[in-house]
């Protein structure tokens, strides 16, 4: 039987064997499943949260809360980076066993999220000036989101907290506490929206005090439960140096977070000049990719963990070990959803609609879907090996690559190569190619191009 050595890193002989050893197979699990239950359980309790707001006698409270929930869901999702760039941190410095250095890395990505929290409150004006602008929506229902938002708003440094303490968690391969925590979000959220929508009849005020109260209450258990890492008691002070370096890795993430937002957000926004029918079918399909990211953000996470912790105990053999083994389980996901939406993908359509239009016109749309995890699960297990090697610069190289010579050109040449009824395919053939483009071009940067990471110089 294989051993595992105290740190927990496979032995030697464990990581000559190509297909790796039972317990390496459990050690990725440990970390993906929990993660996996995450992905699952917060659109769940999410489903009930929209269910107490949709039983309010007037639809434009469904729709203020919707609209406003889309601005500030936008905001923090680019704020992803915080989580991102935490978990490579934090998982280099727990593979090197040094409790100092991960207290650093705590304490200045808490800092830099607490700062960025507080000025996207103050901006929250800006903020709403610019959306309305975009969207254009009618008096009332902006009248009503507005409230929403600027309520959302002071919970802001709470949910860039949360980012943080979910960063340094993976990191340090504590999944089974970061899916607490996610869980704990969401279920306070729904008791808190019983109590102030139903309760207190707060109706979108309510809404937003709810999701305020969830974001500031898991901000206090995560800072409990990362509690000896930051070790709070004894002195510290912040240095320009490491914030300058976690200024621009951030930088850098959040650069190709906003290029892959504004992809997928034109898949149902340039949909618009087809039709609507194509705007309803194109939002119904592409739920198809937050499926795929059940389970390959779970692997992502994985990989993030396993490979950055190898990059700390300056082990090559280990780090290949890892990306080989996740590298195949990610595979074997992305062809199991393949076979599961080519089974199933019409069922789950009318599990997502039951308009006979949308319906009949998003079956001419399914085989992208059934090509769609082969093409797309490269980007996310290489997404999480870059995070893992601190590559982040590559990540925002090769996204604007894929997004500006791939997607974007053949987004506009689908106009002329596709004939109206047909223009719709000229977009899904953009996301295919974008897709299998990321995940390309960081191979080739992995394999041609990149640098030793530096704790492998040494």
């Amino acid at each position: 039987m294989s051993q595992i050595t105290p740190n927990n890193t496979p032995r030697i002989v464990d990581l000559q064997k190509f297909w790796g050893s039972w317990p390496a197979h459990r050690k990725i699990f440990a970390i993906a499943l929990p993660m996996i239950i995450s992905n699952i359980a917060a659109p769940l309790l999410g489903l009930v949260d929209t269910a107490i707001i949709g039983h309010l006698p007037d639809a434009i409270y469904l729709s203020g809360v919707a609209l406003g929930a889309m601005v500030v869901s936008f905001i923090f999702l680019l704020a992803i980076f915080l989580r991102m760039t935490t978990t490579g941190e934090i998982a280099r410095a727990f593979g090197r066993e040094v409790l100092a250095e991960q207290r650093q890395i705590g304490l200045h990505a808490l800092a830099f999220a607490v700062i960025l929290g507080v000025g996207l409150l103050l901006l929250t004006p800006l903020i709403l000036e610019l959306a309305w602008w975009l969207i254009a929506p009618s008096p009332e229902l902006q009248e009503y989101a507005t409230r929403y938002i600027e309520i959302r708003m002071w919970a802001a440094p709470a949910a860039l907290i949360n980012l943080v303490v979910l960063g340094v968690l993976l990191g340090r391969q504590q999944s089974r506490r970061a899916m607490i925590l996610v869980i704990f979000t969401n279920a306070v959220n729904v008791i808190a929206d019983i109590i102030l929508i139903i309760g207190l009849d707060m109706n979108v005020a309510g809404a937003a005090w709810a999701s305020v109260t969830a974001e500031v209450s898991t901000a206090l258990l995560g800072l409990y439960l990362i509690r000896n890492v930051l070790q709070l008691g004894q002195s510290w002070h912040l240095q320009r140096q490491y914030f300058s370096r976690f200024f621009g890795m951030n930088r850098d993430v959040f650069l190709r977070s906003l290029l892959l937002q504004l992809c997928m957000a034109t898949m149902t926004g340039y949909a618009a000049r087809f039709g609507d029918i194509y705007v309803a079918v194109n939002a119904v399909l592409m739920q198809f990719l937050m499926l795929i990211s059940l389970g390959l953000d779970g692997i992502a996470y994985a990989v993030e963990a396993l490979a950055g912790a190898a990059v700390g105990r300056q082990r090559r053999d280990e780090v290949k070990y890892w990306l080989r083994l996740t590298l195949l389980w990610s595979m074997l996901f992305a062809i199991a959803y393949s076979f599961l939406f080519w089974l199933a993908g019409d069922s789950v359509v009318r599990l997502l609609t039951d308009l006979p239009e949308v319906i009949a016109t998003a079956q001419h749309y399914l085989p992208w879907i059934y090509v769609l995890p082969l093409l797309g699960h490269w980007s996310y297990y290489f997404d999480g090996v870059f995070i893992g090697l601190g590559y982040t610069r590559a990540m925002r190289d090769t996204m604007a690559v894929s997004a500006l010579l791939v997607f974007v050109p053949l987004w506009q040449l689908a106009a002329v190569w596709f004939s109206n009824e047909n223009a719709n395919h000229g977009l899904w053939l953009a996301l295919s190619a974008f897709l299998l483009a990321r995940g390309a071009s960081q191979w080739l940067y992995l394999r041609y191009w990149a640098k030793p990471v530096p704790q492998f110089s040494t």
